[in-house]
Parts: C-alpha cells; sequence; structure tokens
C-alpha cells in the first residue's frame, strides 16, 4: 500500500501523538500545521516523551507548516483536526478555510476530514460547508479518544502508555442507523489502518454517535467539577498520604462523610440525567447503544483511577482554565442542554453546571476582569 498525504493541523498534545502515529505508520505522508509553536517546532522538533512509544528528540512530520493556507498547495486524502472545538471562537470552517475556497476545489477533491475532538455536534458546521460546495455528499469520520497526554512546553510532549480511538462515520441528522455502508467501510478501514499500523488501539464504531455521547457522561460530570472546583477528581476519592507520603488533593477525614453524602450524589444524578437524555436521543440499553450501567461503572472507574497516590493528570478543561485558555463548554455542556430542549427533557444540574460555565468562559475571553 503507497503512502498517502495526509494533513493534520493542530501540534499539540494530542497532535503531537497522532502525527507520530500516522507517520509511524509508514502509509502516510504526514503534513502538519503547527499554529502557535511553529517557530520552536520548526527551529529545534517536538521532544515526545512516551511511556508507550518511547522518546524522540528534535521528532519532526515528513512537512510542517505554519498555516492551513501555507499547507493547501496539494490535494489531501484525509484531513485530521485535532484542535479543541470552541465554536463560540472560531468555527471549523473558519480553521480549515483554504481548503474550503474556490480555488483549492478546482485544483483538487475535497478530502475526507477527521475530527479528534471532545464534544457533540462538532462536525455540523463543517458538514453544511462542505456540503455547500457542490462536490458530493461530505465524508467525515468523527472520533472518540481516550488518551493520557500533555503539552508540557511548546515543543515538549509526554505521554503515558495509553492510546485508544473509536472512528466511525458522521451521518448527518442520523444517529439510529447502525450498519456501516460498503464505501463507509472502506473509508473507515483505510484510515484504521494507518492508526493500527502506527501502533494505537483502534476501535470501528456502526454508529459512532452514541459512542461519543457516552464519552460526554463523564466530561459533563466530573471536567465540570473539577473545573468549577478547581481541583482534581482526587480531592473527591484520593485517601490522605500515609506516613512517608507527599500529595495532593486528597479526602480529608472532616469532609469524607459530608462528600460521600452530598457531593458523590448530585454526580451520580448528573450521569442518570445523561442517561434519560440518551433514552430519548433512542440509544437502546445495551453494550451496543447506552447501558444504564454506564452510571455506575464512570464513578467506580473514576474512584478507582484516582485512589492512586501517583495519579497526577487534570482533566482537560481544568487544565485550559489554569492555563488561561477558552474551554469546551459549548460542545460539552451547551450541546446537551440544546439537545435536552428539543426533546423535552429535564436536565435542571447540568443546565446550572453550564450556566456557571459559561461565565467561567466569559471570564477567560475577557468579558469579566
Amino acid at each position: 500500500m503507497s503512502a498517502k498525504d495526509v494533513l493534520l493541523v493542530g501540534l499539540g498534545a494530542v497532535g503531537t501523538i497522532y502525527a507520530y502515529i500516522l507517520q509511524s505508520s509508514k502509509l502516510a505522508r504526514v503534513t502538519v500545521v503547527a499554529r502557535s509553536n511553529y517557530d520552536v517546532v520548526n527551529a529545534k522538533g517536538m521532544h515526545i516523551r512516551s511511556k508507550k512509544y518511547g522518546t524522540h528528540e528534535a521528532w519532526k512530520p515528513y512537512r510542517l507548516a505554519s498555516s492551513v493556507a501555507e499547507a493547501a498547495d496539494r490535494p489531501y486524502s484525509y484531513v485530521v483536526l485535532t484542535t479543541k472545538a470552541i465554536p463560540e471562537v472560531m468555527k471549523t470552517p473558519r480553521i480549515l478555510e483554504p481548503l474550503l475556497s474556490r480555488p483549492y476545489i478546482e485544483k483538487h477533491p475535497q478530502p475526507t476530514y477527521v475530527l479528534l475532538q471532545n464534544g457533540l455536534g462538532v462536525e455540523r458546521d463543517l458538514y453544511h460547508s462542505v456540503k455547500a460546495l457542490d462536490q458530493g455528499e461530505p465524508n467525515i469520520i468523527s472520533t472518540v479518544v481516550w488518551i493520557g497526554t500533555n503539552l508540557v512546553e511548546k515543543n515538549v510532549v509526554s505521554h503515558n502508555n495509553f492510546d485508544r480511538i473509536t472512528i466511525g462515520m458522521y451521518r448527518h441528522e442520523d444517529h439510529l442507523t447502525t450498519i456501516n455502508s460498503p464505501e463507509e467501510s472502506v473509508i473507515l478501514t483505510d484510515f484504521g489502518t494507518m492508526l493500527e499500523r502506527g501502533g494505537s488501539e483502534l476501535i470501528i464504531a456502526s454508529e459512532i454517535q452514541r459512542k461519543k455521547f457516552a464519552k460526554s457522561f463523564w466530561n459533563v460530570a466530573f471536567s465540570s467539577f473539577a473545573t468549577l472546583t478547581g481541583s482534581s477528581p482526587t480531592a473527591m476519592f484520593r485517601p490522605p498520604p500515609a506516613e512517608g507520603q507527599s500529595y495532593s488533593p486528597y479526602i480529608a477525614p472532616q469532609t469524607a462523610t459530608i462528600v460521600e453524602r452530598n457531593t458523590t450524589p448530585v454526580l451520580r444524578a448528573i450521569l442518570q440525567e445523561m442517561l434519560t437524555l440518551g433514552r430519548a436521543c433512542g440509544y437502546p440499553d445495551n453494550e451496543d447503544g447506552l447501558p444504564s450501567s454506564l452510571v455506575d461503572s464512570i464513578i467506580s472507574n473514576t474512584a478507582k483511577l484516582h485512589c492512586d497516590p501517583a495519579h497526577t493528570a487534570l482533566p482537560s478543561m481544568l487544565l485550559d482554565l489554569k492555563n488561561g485558555l477558552p474551554i469546551e463548554v459549548e460542545v460539552i455542556l451547551g450541546e446537551v442542554v440544546r439537545m435536552a430542549k428539543e426533546r423535552g427533557v429535564d436536565i435542571p444540574r447540568i443546565e446550572t453546571l453550564y450556566a456557571l460555565l459559561a461565565i467561567v468562559q466569559n471570564q477567560i475571553l475577557g468579558g469579566l476582569r
């Protein structure tokens, strides 16, 4: 199989690891658009420190560009977007505008777009923009990414020993079809092979939106709580350090009972609101849909992970807040609230989280200083 041209936009932590994975497959010539960190990466490369993929000093992709406009000089089989979806700041079609321009489409066919982004409804704006080009039905792969990685410095990325990606075709206004067409299967298998050859754990979904909805459970509940309290979930689950240990935060003995009796039930109720909304969306109570056991498993798995004295990772929303960066409030919470209103489902706790985080976003964007 000959290598295909792939454009990846966004050389942050997730973008770096997946650029490395795609290039390592030897099935892709990876052009990467590095925006804010272009100068340092161009001069010194990316330093990757991964427990899974090893240490790579001064790593660079096949080609590095400072903008999408610079990279829009050739056709691509796939365009992978790894920037955070924050539509109130910049919508996806604006980021990819050179690829959607008349001069580009007169020379090159439209690629398959791959969105490595958290949240719900992240595909919609891009779908409409590509559809308006009259180039046929847009091909958009949506994803669910589980990965532990952080951008330590502008050109330094740390990564633990795990990454898993679920991919599936975006079907506009259709989240109930659960069989991939032959054409969809060809696209998903082709791109999925690149990921697997590069070392990533891969799942191909027959319907991706329910997988994205299920991942949003954790973000709606735990990312929101962490961001509003300024503390990792370890503050709710980790026991105090034993003699000779030193870490924070942890659950203090004085408040452990209060948290158990008040905080954990509220988290459970938030997750139950998500489950109720999922049922209204038509997702069945089974492993291929949205199992009711998800509520308990999310709480127990989160507690287990955040009991570990060695756990230091922060939810990305909290990390963005600490760094003064916009948070993914609209695609994680706002979209859930809008979905609930369309279906007449009451989700008062999630609405409260959304209202509070909207003010946090307002402060980040300069509305309240």
